[in-house]
């Protein structure tokens, strides 16, 4: 029960941080390896656009082509071009984070979230990355 509000609770904020992103012109890729918990995010899209705006998005192949839709929820690696924002909520570091100008890891409570989240973070650290942290 814990799990799955922890996890509805990173698809809510990952969509706030999504619409505000959008809003302000950014490409966005958002990374998350569950096929359901894409379908169920692309839903939230959808009832926030309605709150908000329609933001335009689709669910990508496992390489996403941005061509025109600035958000894209897929199950990859990374991106494969240049994007403006990374929303990581995989457990692994992005094939090619240097391909994004900002990426965004959205680390809960959980225990071994926080542990791979810090390992990931150690990993851009050594690849040179400006990083910041932020407590919601």
């Amino acid at each position: 029960m814990v799990a799955e509000a922890s996890a509805a609770l990173r698809l809510e904020v990952a969509c706030r941080i999504t619409a505000k992103a959008w809003k302000a012109g950014s490409t966005v890729l958002i990374q998350h390896p569950d096929p359901a918990q894409l379908d169920l995010l692309d839903e939230m899209l959808w009832s926030k656009g309605q709150q908000l705006d329609f933001i335009p998005h689709e669910i990508g192949t496992a390489a996403p082509r941005l061509d025109g839709t600035p958000v894209i929820l897929n199950t990859g690696s990374g991106p494969t071009e240049a994007v403006d924002v990374l929303i990581n909520l995989t457990g692994a570091l992005p094939s090619r984070p240097e391909l994004a100008t900002r990426i965004i890891e959205i680390i809960d409570g959980d225990p071994a979230l926080r542990a791979a989240g810090r390992e990931r973070f150690k990993a851009y650290r050594d690849r040179g990355c400006v990083l910041e942290k932020h407590d919601l």
